[in-house]
C-alpha cells in the first residue's frame, strides 16, 4: 500500500489530533499498527504560496486517485483509496496488518 503525504512525511505525528500534522498522524497510525507501506511525498501545499503555480501539476496523481488534491491519502493494495488522516487512523486501527511469507 502507498501513503501519499506532503513533503513533511512523518513529521509531527505524535501530538494529539488537533495539534498533530495530518500526514504524520496517518503515518504514525500505520506504523503503530504494524502495517507495511510505501510513503510517497508529493510537492506543493495550500499554505505554501510559492508552490501555487505548480500545485495542480504536482498533485495530479493524488487528484486522479482520490478526486481531491489534499493529502494524506492511503491507497490499499486492492486499489481502494482512503482519504484524510482520521479515516486512515481508523482503518489502521481496525485492520490487521498483512502477513508476509517468511
Amino acid at each position: 500500500m502507498i501513503l501519499y503525504t506532503c513533503s513533511l512525511e512523518k513529521v509531527a505525528g505524535s501530538p494529539p489530533a488537533p495539534l498533530a500534522h495530518p500526514c504524520g498522524r496517518a503515518a504514525k497510525a500505520l506504523d503503530d499498527a504494524g502495517h507495511p507501506y510505501e510513503i510517497k511525498p508529493v510537492k506543493g501545499g495550500r499554505l505554501r504560496p510559492w508552490t501555487w503555480p505548480s500545485y495542480a501539476r504536482d498533485r495530479a496523481e493524488v487528484e486522479q486517485l482520490s478526486g481531491q488534491r489534499a493529502v494524506p491519502i492511503l491507497v490499499l493494495d486492492s486499489g481502494e483509496v482512503i482519504t484524510g488522516s482520521g479515516r486512515i487512523v481508523s482503518w489502521a486501527q481496525a485492520n490487521e496488518p498483512a502477513r508476509t511469507a517468511g
